[in-house]
């Protein structure tokens, strides 16, 4: 009875000793941590804003940012790892990736699409941040990239968060890239009409609405179709996005409705 009751004790003992031994081990690799990880959380404010002051592209610039805290706080749990002794876990991870990569390839595929699209996306920079852009099904202004999806917000006010692979794969279409938009609008005149006349009618209306671009991108009538009794007239015109202070479609509801009232008094004369 007495020999087990030594065991125990030199059990306990033994075990109090590790205890005692690795609790300063563990608390400092709490600090590092909690240390890393507030220098990751304040260098990704700091870059982040240094960086929107010399690039030109804000979202790249925060994708960044983003990328500069993970990597600091991923070498913070490798130091914590190895003060408590455990360097040889991130050796074994590292050694083993190769045996496990198929396995984590497969189970988290969507996850590891949509990071490597998010990064192709933040160094390609099909879009920025305030562009109206689709993809697929999906409408909207671009609010933010992530490494996992963009954030849209579509012109009904809905918040879409789509995933960065799906861009990649859908074609792209960026509508204020450049600042230049086009829009149009088809104008039925009836016969008899004067259509000479009627034409340049149009282009001064058209003209005269502020915000439509006279000569970067000039206005276009021109007569797209004919039927018996009428003439189909196309109207096209430009904006640049960048300099207006009014929607774009704020702005295309000013010319119909400004060659409406044009040609419903000046044809009347």
């Amino acid at each position: 009875m007495q020999e087990f009751l030594s065991d125990i004790r030199n059990e306990v003992v033994q075990y109090y000793d590790g205890v005692v031994a690795v609790t300063p081990k563990i608390l400092m690799a709490l600090l590092v941590l909690a240390f890393t990880w507030l220098l990751a959380r304040q260098l990704r404010r700091i870059s982040d804003r240094n960086l929107k002051k010399r690039m030109e592209d804000p979202l790249l610039a925060e994708f960044l940012a983003t990328m500069i805290r993970l990597v600091i706080f991923i070498i913070g749990i490798t130091i914590s790892f190895k003060i408590v002794g455990l360097g040889g876990v991130t050796a074994g991870i590292l050694a083993g990736a190769g045996l496990t990569a198929f396995v984590i390839g497969f189970a988290l595929r969507d996850i590891g699409e949509n990071f490597l699209a998010g990064i192709i996306m933040a160094f390609k920079r099909p879009f920025r941040v305030g562009d109206f852009v689709e993809s697929g099904p999906v409408k909207g202004t671009v609010m933010a990239l992530s490494v996992r999806d963009t954030h849209l917000k579509t012109p009904d006010g809905k918040d879409v968060f789509v995933p960065n692979a799906m861009i990649i794969k859908n074609p792209l279409i960026n509508y204020t890239i450049d600042g230049f938009l086009r829009f149009e609008f088809v104008v039925v005149l009836q016969a008899g009409t004067d259509y000479q006349k009627a034409v340049q009618i149009i282009e001064n209306a058209v003209s005269g609405v502020e915000g439509v671009l006279k000569r970067r991108r000039k206005t276009s009538v021109d007569i797209s179709g004919i039927s018996p009794g009428k003439l189909d007239v196309t109207i096209s015109f430009w904006i640049d996005t960048f300099a207006v202070k009014e929607t774009s479609d704020k702005i295309r509801s000013k010319v119909i409705l400004a060659v409406q009232n044009a040609l419903e008094y000046d044809l009347t004369k």
